[in-house]
């Protein structure tokens, strides 16, 4: 039986965990996202979005710049 088979839920890979946490930790810069102010989950998953666009954009424009 392969861990996929006895999986039950959202199990992070021990191998990979290190990948979550750095991209919860990105996110948890994002100051509007530090606590829950949202009164829908589609908003609060917009904001997620936008804390990931804000990231990119930043990284993107960093690497044009060298």
């Amino acid at each position: 039986m392969s861990w996929t088979e006895t999986a039950k839920g959202f199990e992070v890979l021990p191998r990979r965990r290190w990948v979550v946490e750095r991209t919860l930790a990105w996110l948890g810069r994002c100051r509007r996202l530090a606590k829950d102010w949202e009164k829908s989950i589609a908003s609060s998953e917009a904001w997620i979005s936008v804390a990931h666009i804000r990231l990119t954009t930043r990284r993107l424009a960093k690497a044009c710049q060298t």
